[in-house]
């Protein structure tokens, strides 16, 4: 439902700009049907230079940092294989991301306060995301969002107005829910059994859930601009610790 009423919208804004003299907008229009039609192998490429910018953008735990030396330890035999190249970034942001490319990244402060087998689960969460295709979806999802945007600026000062404070607020709301609820449980099962298929207890899935509600708790109502972005637009915490738990607890597995 959510795909169809971002079509209407720029089936819409397409139709609108094709009307105008702005050659700046009709380059906007393109870029927007181009972003609805990209294939697969088109949005890793896209995906790519992204990672690259964002590489580029952050210190990166390398050789003999601690963090690199544990990540090491907890996905050494998942990374660099089928397709998934894992790295931490050095912050103090509580936050994990993957791309459609297989790239997964984890903020160290993440890693702070969750265990090895948490962080094991998180990055299983994110795994999950890709080879469910969510992380292409969600990728084309944001460059139709952000080209709706560029068309909408084009033209004229009137509505670019209407863009930055009600269209813009609206795209950024899209790109940073991500994915539904359905796709989230999606990930959270991808977790759980990847869990299990390492040799850990799938508890940890719902221990790393509660370690981010215990952290949002203690911040207060108005949570951190890192804890937003990666939690804030996810199924209810409480649900997915409870559905994590009952399912361990249902397989037999002992709470740590």
């Amino acid at each position: 439902m959510k795909r169809f009423l971002i079509f209407l919208l720029i089936t819409s804004i397409v139709s609108f700009s094709s009307c105008g003299p702005s050659s700046r907008m009709g380059d906007a229009s393109t870029k927007l049907v181009q972003a609805l039609l990209l294939t697969d192998e088109q949005i890793i490429d896209y995906t790519k230079e992204f990672v690259e910018k964002t590489d580029k953008e952050n210190t990166i735990a390398t050789g003999n940092d601690a963090y690199a030396t544990r990540m090491t330890r907890i996905a050494g035999n998942i990374n660099n294989k089928d397709g998934i190249n894992i790295k931490v970034y050095k912050t103090k942001e509580v936050n994990a991301f993957a791309c459609a490319d297989g790239s997964v990244r984890v903020f160290s402060g993440l890693m702070d306060i969750m265990t090895d087998v948490e962080v094991l689960g998180v990055i299983g969460h994110e795994i999950g995301h890709v080879k469910s295709k969510h992380t292409k979806e969600a990728f084309r999802m944001a460059l139709g969002v952000s080209a709706a945007r560029d068309v909408i600026a084009s033209a004229g000062a009137t509505v670019a107005l209407l863009t930055d404070s009600v269209l813009g607020d609206i795209g950024e709301a899209f790109l940073n829910a991500r994915y539904s609820q359905r796709q989230e449980y999606e990930a959270d099962d991808y977790g759980y059994n990847f869990l299990k298929s390492n040799n850990a207890n799938p508890w940890a899935m719902a221990l790393s859930f509660q370690r981010i509600k215990t952290l949002e708790e203690s911040s207060g109502t108005a949570k951190s601009g890192a804890i937003m972005q990666l939690f804030s637009t996810h199924p209810d915490l409480n649900s997915r610790i409870k559905r994590m738990a009952d399912r361990a607890t249902a397989d037999g597995y002992k709470r740590p």
